[in-house]
């Protein structure tokens, strides 16, 4: 078996606020640990030579939470965007974002853009933050785009096949290789569903802000001893 790689890894940040109640704290405690997390969890990914992390940060489901919560989590992306995310940049990691930007306040479609423009050159890693979006939207979103290019006569039926559609997403990222979710939850919340076709899936029990570096690395090395056949038989094994 040849050595898997791992270019493509995506985690859904969950249990921020179960974190924070659990000590007695108010769940905005909790999302601003997440934010310290993932800082550290983008830095050491670009380290180990992940190329793309996508991250679940907000989903269009989120806004029926309080208000009082989603108004701290989008002063909380403007305050990131603006300072800490700025390690990315020094790091020479990439910032791009997908979802829609309809419904966020200005600041945070304004620091979106700075963060975006800052970044757009670097090539040591990319981090995809999933920020007001659903995998099924994108995929319908990708459809609109593709028929747009039908119409125009920029492509034909003929040229489509499903790797070809990846360009259409609201980012053309490589195919999902690795999915963690923290937290305990076992399901898929409409997180890159395209992408996640044939991703191997660890759903862990650890809350996002203690989800740590040693923690991907033991995933991780898990990761690499999987047999991934892409729907194959690996002839050595006999599998079916």
């Amino acid at each position: 078996m040849e050595k898997n790689e791992l270019k493509h890894l995506a985690i859904i940040m969950d249990g921020n606020g179960r974190w924070a109640q659990a000590k007695g704290k108010k769940r905005s405690y909790g999302h601003k640990a997440g934010a310290d997390a993932l800082e550290k969890i983008a830095l050491h990914a670009v380290d180990m030579g992940i190329k793309y992390l996508s991250v679940y940060a907000f989903s269009t489901d989120n806004f029926k939470r309080s208000k009082e919560e989603v108004d701290y989590l989008m002063k909380l992306f403007v305050d990131n965007f603006h300072s800490k995310y700025n390690k990315f940049d020094k790091h020479g990691i990439k910032v791009v974002f997908s979802g829609v930007t309809e419904h966020l306040p200005d600041d945070v479609i304004e620091s979106m853009k700075a963060i975006t423009e800052k970044t757009k050159n670097h090539q040591n890693g990319t981090l995809n933050i999933c920020l007001n979006y659903g995998g099924q939207e994108e995929i319908i979103r990708a459809s609109e785009r593709y028929h747009e290019d039908l119409n125009a006569g920029k492509i034909t039926k003929e040229d489509m096949n499903r790797d070809k559609f990846y360009e259409y997403m609201d980012n053309n990222l490589p195919p999902i290789d690795l999915m963690i979710r923290t937290g305990g939850e076992k399901r898929l919340s409409n997180f890159m569903l395209y992408q996640m076709m044939y991703a191997e899936l660890y759903f862990i029990d650890t809350y996002f802000p203690d989800f740590n570096a040693d923690i991907l690395d033991d995933i991780v090395n898990d990761y690499y001893g999987v047999d991934r056949r892409f729907g194959g038989i690996n002839e050595k094994k006999g599998n079916s």
